[in-house]
């Protein structure tokens, strides 16, 4: 694992056997990750749901990125990753999320980690481990980008 890759998507900002009551529970849960980590403040935490009200985060295979407005880069601290499992499933207007990878990033740190997550999403067993994970070393395992 590169310490960069490594830096981005810490043990701390992974969170497995969450429960949301909807989207926007799910999304401040994401906010409140970040801002835990002090990879962000409040201000950005909010841009998250700003964001989800103009442009839909799911990207398919149960997966959410939800990631806060360009305005809002001001109240980054570090570029992180979070990764929020919610095992029994949020309604994602009108698809079912299971896992949201919250960023944080003012330019192209996370990109490596996105790429390793569009190559999980693509092969169906890989996607669905990330969705069941049972163990923090089992998601880093997947989303880390390989060398």
């Amino acid at each position: 694992m590169s310490p960069d890759a490594q830096r981005i998507l810490e043990p701390s900002a992974v969170r497995l056997g969450l429960v949301a009551k909807d989207k926007a529970d799910a999304l401040r849960q994401c906010g409140a990750v970040l801002v835990g980590i002090g990879a962000a403040s409040q201000g950005y935490a909010d841009a998250i749901l700003e964001r989800e009200a103009s442009v839909s985060t799911y990207i398919g295979e149960g997966v959410a990125i939800p990631h806060g407005t360009n305005e809002a880069r001001a109240f980054i601290e570090r570029a992180a990753l979070a990764y929020l499992q919610f095992p029994d499933g949020i309604d994602w207007d009108g698809n079912t999320v299971t896992v949201c990878i919250a960023i944080a990033s003012k330019s192209e740190e996370h990109v490596d980690i996105l790429q390793s997550l569009a190559g999980v999403l693509m092969n169906p067993e890989s996607a669905a481990a990330l969705r069941e994970a049972s163990s923090i070393d089992e998601v880093l395992e997947l989303l880390t980008p390989q060398a």
